[in-house]
């Protein structure tokens, strides 16, 4: 069990689809100090890449809300499965699960060129481009072993 592992217990609980805490409420609820990193909302995000801590509130379903770092409070709200990405809080990212994986995208430019160049049927791309380059490459190191 992982030092912020109460926290998604506490979390998946819950019933309701909100859940204001307290910092020194989930400092209880581990049994220890956050570090000293909790004054950055940074750390707060919904990155699953940002910290452990992250990691359990995603897992629970949760994602961050009304962070008051002053004030030392954070809410959580439960995520629903269709959530749209641009809501979903942290950096514009939405908490990606083992189970949703995002698609693999292509570089806009892939397959610009197709069709911009048509090559004769007749053309041996192999062939050496300057058959005395290839002679003088035989006489410097050898010639090519056939079987």
């Amino acid at each position: 069990m992982g030092k912020y592992t109460p926290l998604r217990f506490h979390l998946l609980a819950q019933e309701g689809d909100r859940v204001a805490m307290s910092f020194d409420e989930i400092e209880r609820l581990i049994g220890e100090k956050l570090p000293a990193s909790k004054k950055y909302p940074a750390w707060w995000s919904n990155n699953p890449s940002n910290n452990p801590m992250t990691k359990e509130w995603l897992a629970a379903g949760f994602q961050t809300e009304d962070l008051d770092v002053a004030g030392e409070s954070v809410a959580f709200a439960r995520v629903r499965p269709n959530a749209n990405a641009a809501t979903a809080g942290g950096f514009g990212e939405s908490p990606q699960t083992e189970f949703e994986k995002k698609p693999t995208r292509r570089h806009p430019l892939f397959g610009r060129l197709n069709g911009m160049i048509t090559m004769l049927p007749d053309v041996d791309l192999t062939a050496p481009a300057d058959p005395d380059l290839a002679d003088f490459l035989d006489r410097k190191y050898g010639p090519e072993i056939r079987d």
